[in-house]
């Protein structure tokens, strides 16, 4: 059973909106959350999906403020995340309300924008971003937590983001060192959590107001960082999972206070049907758990009117790059071993780069912050150079493989063997089958990179990706 802090009770009973009681939300932090997932659209379409998911006994219920959210029924829940379909990049088990953020800068990131995830890991807020792009434009995804960017890395690879730059920084430099560079930000703050009760019981068992006044300062650093970094006439969003004003409202009118001039409000109230039932006197979204059966969420959105002073100087340029744009030299063969072994095309229009050995795509646009600042990571890797010829890299292939004229598709229980890191063995193979380097599909989408050596499929899935336990979700169609 939840015990929320009677300090926290206190406390938050005066910024309930009169429409809502303290009972309520008291009822609704002690229910279990509703499972939800998001189809990602990178993969899959939502109808292919709902198809094969209903076959395995799933019931979906469409989540308002998001074409490719469910709510799910149907399901064991122990079961979803070690799934072949969540392995394999088709969905990515995500809560309801935590969708809200990237829907409500859709509209500003169409067109090959740059967007800036201040706070992206573990991704979900990310790979949203990226499909609602569709792997168009940059999406500079940063995080501060060293071992949280490693988990973000591993979920941009799942879902197969081919725009991302991914970079490890406090999220307060970007203001000086990007300065009005952005088509759009989302900065998804740290807070107190107060809107995860459902999901996590021990919450709010240590709640206190100093620590919640600690945050907001360092809320008020990151969103004026987020603005400065905002293009003129762009828009930023603003989303915390917690309950109170102190890390929510109030943050926004403090910024507006040190902008008066630049900083515009802009309405959420037709996000999507119902949004009103959030909606406050400013326009923002403030979901408490009882208003969608969700957890609890803020959400604002921000236009930058004009632009603002900069303060700091411009900071000099990052010298020692250490890729350079590909030769013709290197081009050819490498276009030539992908169309031929792997049905991929790369084109002289591609953003291609070189390191040493290694070869990689860049995002259209990725020269732009070349030198601004340091990146973890651009764009996805190609290939490695090897004594006979070239080792495609996994992420080449779940982002660019559309033709799949080399592949080699296997049922569920050979997936199963294959993501748990072993090699399939055939009974029989079809002489039309290729040999050699190939694409792994199941159901007829890509899941990796194999050998094919007679009848015996060698592994090649990274190894960061191997699970220990796979599960095959049972169909009960017949």
């Amino acid at each position: 059973m939840v015990q929320l802090n009677q300090n926290f009770i206190n406390h938050i009973s005066a910024h309930l909106p009169p429409h809502l009681t303290l009972d309520e939300l008291v009822d609704y932090c002690g229910r279990p959350l509703r499972r939800a997932i998001r189809v990602n659209s990178l993969k899959i379409d939502c109808d292919d999906f709902i198809t094969h998911m209903q076959a395995k006994g799933w019931q979906f219920e469409p989540i308002p403020w998001s074409e490719t959210g469910f709510w799910i029924t149907g399901q064991d829940d122990d079961a979803l995340g070690n799934s072949i379909e969540h392995q394999a990049g088709w969905f990515y088990i995500q809560e309801a309300s935590s969708m809200l953020p990237p829907t409500a800068l859709k509209q500003a990131i169409e067109n090959h924008a740059k967007v800036l995830d201040m706070a992206a890991a573990p991704g979900s807020k990310t790979t949203q971003l990226a499909a609602l792009m569709a792997n168009e434009g940059i999406l500079v995804a940063n995080e501060y937590s060293s071992s949280r960017v490693k988990v973000l890395a591993a979920n941009i690879t799942r879902i197969g983001v081919s725009n991302a730059l991914l970079t490890h920084f406090d999220g307060r430099v970007f203001g000086e060192y990007l300065f009005e560079h952005f088509d759009a930000v989302l900065i998804d703050a740290p807070c107190g959590g107060e809107g995860t009760i459902r999901k996590d019981p021990d919450a709010l068992k240590n709640w206190d107001l100093a620590d919640v006044m600690a945050i907001a300062e360092t809320q008020l650093a990151l969103i004026e960082s987020a603005f400065l970094a905002l293009k003129p006439g762009a828009e930023l969003v603003y989303s915390t999972c917690t309950l109170n004003r102190h890390e929510n409202q109030d943050v926004c009118h403090l910024l507006k206070q040190k902008y008066p001039d630049a900083v515009e409000f802009v309405s959420l109230i037709d996000l999507f049907d119902g949004a009103d039932r959030s909606l406050t006197e400013e326009g923002f979204l403030h979901v408490w758990p009882q208003i969608y059966d969700s957890e609890g969420f803020f959400v604002a959105k921000i236009r930058k009117k004009i632009s603002v002073k900069r303060v700091l100087p411009e900071p000099k340029r990052q010298k020692n790059f250490p890729f350079t744009p590909i030769n013709a030299k290197a081009f050819e063969p490498l276009c030539q071993y992908f169309s031929q072994q792997l049905g991929i095309s790369l084109s002289k229009q591609d953003s291609l780069w070189m390191r040493d050995d290694e070869f990689w795509l860049f995002p259209e646009g990725a020269e732009d912050f070349i030198g601004k600042m340091r990146f973890q990571r651009m764009g996805i890797k190609l290939a490695d150079a090897i004594k006979s010829g070239y080792k495609p890299r996994y992420e080449a292939v779940m982002t660019l493989a559309n033709d799949l004229s080399r592949i080699i598709n296997i049922n569920a229980e050979q997936a199963q063997q294959y993501l748990m890191g072993r090699d399939v063995h055939f009974d029989v193979i079809d002489n039309k089958s290729p040999q050699g380097e190939v694409i792994v599909c199941f159901e007829s989408r890509p899941l990796g990179l194999g050998k094919m050596i007679k009848t015996k499929l060698k592994n090649q899935l990274p190894r960061e990706l191997v699970k220990d336990k796979v599960t095959i979700l049972a169909n009960i169609i017949s």
